[in-house]
């Protein structure tokens, strides 16, 4: 199936408790946002947007030929932020846009598309996203790894911190090594594809308990009963930047050039 149209939305804050200022550090030159939208127009979309509340971030992506909008500044999730966002930019109810966090600079462009294609084949679906399939313990056991499980036609069932599918037969008590259950559980990849018309109403659909107890903003659109879909892509993503280390590793590939990317 060819890529549909579609527009990549960037939410992108200038504030940041670990690492602040982190749109605008500087990775090889550029703005880590700006790197995020490069990366993005390679993709397919006809269109990559920054969705930002700090105009130093707007004059940043302006400098380097990147289409930015300004944003109120009190959002409470990145999903407002991307809704304020596409009233701005009259986006029509039946668009799709990809929402491509503005701390991933090496985000693979092949990734997006896949997003994308997912909900354009996926008319049941108001959101598609992503998950790879696990390969350690540590992970899995990870409250910080969010896990989603997923049903035949690849619709997301549940997304968790807690390990899930909890494998009965073993991990009682849990193995020190060995394999992981089969088939390998899914770790979620936070990239998102909307149906802009279900985008638009998500600010006004009420939090839910799902959502409080694990603080996972996807668990407010399945507890509303709307389905996502999933795109499984057999390797993990590449790494993203949410502290002063992260933030050093990706410029180390970065500065490696094209072989030092990792490959999605």
């Amino acid at each position: 199936m060819n890529t549909p149209a579609f527009t990549v939305l960037i939410p992108a804050r200038l504030a940041s408790s670990r690492l602040p200022g982190k749109p605008l550090a500087d990775i090889g030159g550029l703005p880590m946002v700006v790197r995020v939208a490069r990366q993005a127009q390679q993709s397919g979309a006809h269109r990559c947007v920054v969705a930002t509340d700090d105009i130093s971030i707007v004059q940043a992506c302006a400098e380097h030929g990147v289409d930015a909008v300004l944003t109120r500044p009190d959002h409470e999730s990145g999903s407002d932020r991307l809704a304020e966002a596409c009233e701005r930019l009259s986006l029509d109810p039946a668009e799709l846009v990809v929402n491509v966090q503005g701390d991933e600079p090496l985000v693979a462009p092949d990734l997006i598309a896949s997003v994308a294609r997912e909900l354009a084949m996926r008319p049941d679906c108001v959101m598609s996203t992503a998950a790879h399939p696990l390969s350690s313990w540590d992970e899995f056991l990870n409250p910080n790894v969010v896990k989603v499980v997923i049903d035949l036609r690849s619709t997301a069932l549940y997304f968790s911190r807690a390990p899930i599918p909890w494998w009965r037969d073993g991990m009682n008590p849990v193995p020190d090594q060995g394999p992981l259950p089969s088939p390998a559980p899914l770790r979620h990849i936070g990239l998102y594809g909307y149906r802009v018309g279900f985008l638009l109403g998500f600010p006004a659909l009420g939090k839910t308990g799902l959502e409080a107890c694990e603080s996972l903003e996807q668990l407010r659109v399945l507890s509303h009963g709307e389905r996502i879909a999933v795109h499984v892509t057999p390797t993990a993503g590449a790494p993203g930047v949410d502290t002063p280390e992260d933030l050093e590793k990706v410029r180390a590939i970065v500065a490696a050039g094209p072989s030092g990317h990792p490959s999605v």
